[in-house]
C-alpha cells in the first residue's frame, strides 16, 4: 500500500499528553495507523484500539502495530460505533478519541477503488468495498433530481442540475462506466476557460460523501462521546472541508454551552508551512479539541495559537 503522512502529527500528541498509564484512545479512522504509532511510542502506558471500515487498512494498521503488542488492537467497523467497538474489547470509557475524517491518501493512490478522476477505475468509491451501494449503484438508480441534490448538497456544486442531467444522459447512451467518464462528464458541463480546481473535483466530493453517509457517521460518533467518554478525556478531530468542520465546531459549542467540558484554545490549529510542504494534504486539514469534564489547562494552546492571535512581547 502507498505511503501515507498523517497530518498534524505533533497537534495530536500533544493534546493527549495528559493521558496517563491504563488509559484508552479509541482511533477511530485508524487508516494505515500513523496516528496510533505515533501515540503509542510517545506514551507507552496507553492502550489504543484503532477502528477502520477499510479492511486494507485494517490488515496494514494491524501488522503496523503489531509490535506494540496488547496495547493495540484494531478492528474493522465505522467510526460511528467506535464505542460499540470500544466495549467489545472489555473498555468501558474512552480516556481520547481521535477521528481523522474523511479519504485516506492510499484509497485515492489505488484507480481500483475509484475514488479518483485522475485515472480510470470503477465507480466505486466505497471506504468499504463489501459494504452497501457503489457510487454507480447510486447514479442508475437514483432520479436526476436526487442525483442533483446529493451534488448541491455535499459538493456545493453551482452546476449540480447540468451535471445530474448529463450523467443520466451518459447512462441511458452507456457512455458512462468508469471514472474518467464521469470526470469529463463533469468538464463539459463547465463553460470553457481556466477553472480553479477540476470541475469533477465537487462532484466526486459529493458522491463519496453519499455513499459512505460520512457525515452521518462523524455526528454518530460524536453522540457516543456523552456516554462513552471518561472524565477528564479528551475528543480530537480533523476534518478537511467545511461541511464536516462546521458539525465538529457546532458540536463543541454545544458541549461547551451545556457545561459539559471545554473546548481548547486555539478553537483550530492547521498544518504549518514545513508540513503542508512535505504533505499537501495537511493543506485543507484542520484539527479541533475538546476537553471533556473539567480541565486545569489548555493542552498546547500558547504553542499552537495561530500568528494573529498571539500575543505580542
Amino acid at each position: 500500500m502507498a505511503e501515507h503522512l498523517p497530518v498534524l502529527v505533533a497537534a495530536i500528541v500533544e493534546a493527549f499528553a495528559g493521558l496517563g498509564p491504563g488509559t484508552t484512545v479509541v482511533d477511530g479512522t485508524c487508516g494505515l495507523g500513523g496516528h496510533s504509532a505515533e501515540l503509542l511510542e510517545r506514551y507507552p502506558g496507553i492502550r489504543v484500539v484503532g477502528i477502520d471500515r477499510d479492511p486494507d487498512a485494517v490488515a496494514h494498521a494491524t501488522e503496523r502495530l503489531g509490535k506494540f503488542g496488547r496495547r493495540a488492537v484494531v478492528r474493522h467497523g465505522r467510526f460511528g460505533e467506535w464505542l460499540e467497538q470500544l466495549r467489545a474489547v472489555g473498555v468501558e470509557h474512552a480516556d481520547g478519541l481521535l477521528l481523522d475524517v474523511g479519504v485516506s491518501s492510499p484509497q485515492f493512490d489505488k484507480p481500483e477503488r475509484g475514488f479518483s478522476f485522475r485515472e480510470a477505475g470503477p465507480l466505486d468509491m466505497r471506504m468499504d468495498p463489501g459494504g452497501g451501494p457503489s457510487v454507480k449503484d447510486f447514479l442508475e438508480s437514483a432520479p436526476e433530481e436526487e442525483i442533483a441534490s446529493v451534488i448541491w448538497r455535499y459538493g456545493e456544486e453551482r452546476l449540480s442540475r447540468r451535471i445530474s442531467r448529463q450523467i443520466k444522459l451518459a447512462i441511458a447512451e452507456a457512455r458512462l462506466s468508469t471514472t474518467v467518464d464521469l470526470a469529463e462528464i463533469c468538464r463539459r458541463a463547465y463553460p470553457k476557460g481556466k477553472h480553479r480546481i477540476d470541475p469533477a473535483t465537487r462532484t466526486f466530493q459529493a458522491l463519496r460523501i453519499h455513499v459512505n453517509d460520512e457525515l452521518g457517521e462523524l455526528e454518530r460518533a460524536l453522540a457516543c462521546v456523552p456516554e462513552g467518554m471518561a472524565e477528564r478525556g479528551v475528543v480530537c478531530v480533523i476534518s478537511f472541508h467545511s461541511l464536516e468542520d462546521r458539525i465538529v465546531k457546532n458540536t463543541f459549542r454545544d458541549w461547551q454551552q451545556q457545561g459539559l467540558g471545554r473546548i481548547l484554545k486555539p478553537e483550530h490549529v492547521t498544518a504549518d508551512e514545513a508540513e503542508r510542504g512535505v504533505n499537501p494534504r495537511a493543506r485543507s486539514a484542520k484539527l479541533r479539541r475538546f476537553a471533556w469534564g473539567e480541565v486545569e489547562q489548555d493542552l498546547g494552546a500558547d504553542k499552537y495559537r495561530s500568528k494573529k492571535h498571539r500575543r505580542k512581547p
